[in-house]
C-alpha cells in the first residue's frame, strides 16, 4: 500500500512568524527559492502561506499536494530514492545507533546526510529537484500557490523529519521495517564479554571531587577615606573572575569604562549611566559597543540580513550605516555579529530593550 499521510490547513500567521526554523527545513526553502526566477512570485507565496490560503496538506512518495486559494490544484514533486540508493541510506542509519534516535527524536543529523551525501544519495533536495504544478494560469516557476506550499511544508518538516523521507518514497514505518529486518554486522572480538562484565560486580565510585571554593564576603571595618562597599565590590568581582580562570574559561581583557560597566551591572551600582548599565545587561562588551558606537558594515553582512528581512514580508526600514529604524523600533548590528533592539524613550533617546539575535528578522515582533 503506497504510504500517504495529511495534515490539516495551517491557520493564519502573525505577521513576524517565520518560516523553517530547522536546518533541513531551511535547505528544503533554499532549494525552491534558488529554481525560482521571479522575487515577487516568492513574495507572495510567503504571504498566502502565512494568511492561511492553503488548504490541508497531503504528503505521499515523491508528491506533497494542496488545495490553495481559488481551487486552485497544487502539487510539488519530489523525485524517489531507488532500492539501491535506499539500501546505501538504511546501510548508513544503521551504522551509527544516534542516527535512528535522533530521527525519531524529530532531528535530523548533519553527519547523516553528509554519509547519504557521500554513499550517492541525495536526500536533501536541491536547486531544480523540486517540480511545482498548479492549476493556476500563474506562469511562475513556483507560481504563488506552489511558493506558499513549500513554505508550509518546511513547517511540517522542522515538526517531523519522517516528512522528507516520505517525499523520497518511503514513510516511517516502512523505514523502521526496513531497518529491524536488516542484518547487523558482528561487533569486532574486542572488549569483555556482558556476562563478564556483570559478574564482575559494581566498582567502587571515584572520590569526589574537592568542593568549589565559596567566596566569602571580607569583614572591613571603616576607616578615614576607605570606602568599604566598593572594596567589597571589587572582592566579589575579582574572585567571579578567578572562578572563571579556575573553570578554563579566559575572562575578556576590559577598558577602563567597560569595567565600571560591568561592575554596576553585575553588583547594582548606580554610575549615573543606565543605558550603558542595560546595553551591558543584554549584551555583554558587545553590547555596550554598540549603544556608544555606529560604524558601516560589510556589505554582505547587510545583504543577507535584509534578505532575511524581506522573506519574513516585514515593513521597510530606514537604514543607516548599522542602525535600522522603524518607527519606534531600531534594530542595530554589532561588531559582534548580532543585532541588538533600542527602544525611543519619551525623552526622546534610544535605550536597549532587549538581548541580541543573528536574524534581525527575530525581533521584528517588537515592531
Amino acid at each position: 500500500m503506497t504510504a500517504v499521510k495529511g495534515f490539516p490547513a495551517f491557520p493564519p500567521q502573525r505577521a513576524g512568524a517565520r518560516f523553517a526554523t530547522s536546518w533541513w527545513g531551511r535547505a528544503w526553502i533554499k532549494a525552491m527559492e534558488d529554481t525560482s526566477l521571479d522575487h515577487t512570485l516568492l513574495q507572495k507565496g510567503r504571504a498566502y502561506a502565512k494568511t492561511g490560503q492553503v488548504g490541508p496538506i497531503t504528503v505521499s512518495p515523491g508528491r506533497l499536494a494542496a488545495i490553495t486559494e481559488g481551487e486552485y490544484d497544487t502539487v510539488v514533486r519530489v523525485s524517489h530514492l531507488t532500492d539501491a540508493e535506499w539500501n546505501r541510506f538504511l546501510d548508513q542509519v544503521a551504522a551509527q545507533s544516534g542516527h535512528l534516535a535522533a530521527l525519531l527524536d524529530g532531528e535530523v543529523p548533519h553527519d547523516l546526510v553528509e554519509a547519504a551525501e557521500d554513499a550517492a544519495v541525495p536526500l536533501l533536495p536541491t536547486v531544480g529537484d523540486l517540480e511545482p504544478e498548479c492549476s493556476c494560469p500563474d506562469w511562475g516557476h513556483p507560481c504563488k500557490h506552489a511558493a506558499a506550499l513549500c513554505y508550509q511544508a518546511s513547517w511540517l518538516l522542522d515538526g517531523d523529519p519522517f516528512v522528507l523521507l516520505l517525499l523520497r518514497g518511503r514513510g516511517r514505518d516502512d523505514l523502521l521495517a526496513a531497518l529491524q529486518q536488516r542484518d547487523v554486522p558482528a561487533p569486532a572480538d574486542t572488549g569483555t564479554p556482558a556476562r563478564a562484565a556483570y559478574a564482575l560486580g559494581v566498582p567502587p565510585l571515584p572520590a569526589p571531587p574537592p568542593p568549589a571554593a565559596e567566596y566569602v564576603p571580607l569583614e572591613l571595618q571603616e576607616a578615614p577615606g576607605v570606602n568599604t562597599g566598593a572594596l567589597k565590590v571589587l572582592a566579589a568581582s575579582a574572585a567571579g573572575r578567578a572562578r572563571e580562570l579556575l573553570a578554563g574559561g579566559t575572562p575578556a581583557v576590559l577598558t577602563e569604562r567597560q569595567d565600571r560597566v560591568r561592575l554596576a551591572a553585575e553588583h547594582g551600582l548606580d554610575i549615573g549611566d543606565a543605558p550603558a548599565v542595560l546595553a551591558w545587561q543584554y549584551g555583554g562588551a558587545g553590547g555596550l559597543d554598540t549603544l556608544e558606537h555606529a560604524w558601516n558594515p560589510g556589505k554582505q553582512e547587510l545583504a543577507r540580513a535584509e534578505a532575511a528581512w524581506r522573506r519574513e514580508d516585514l515593513p521597510p526600514v530606514e537604514a543607516a550605516r548599522n542602525r535600522w529604524t522603524l518607527g519606534a523600533l531600531q534594530l542595530r548590528l554589532g561588531r559582534d555579529g548580532r543585532w541588538y533592539p533600542y527602544t525611543l524613550r519619551d525623552d526622546g533617546q534610544w535605550w536597549p530593550s532587549g538581548g541580541p539575535e543573528r536574524d534581525p528578522a527575530a525581533l521584528a515582533d517588537q515592531v
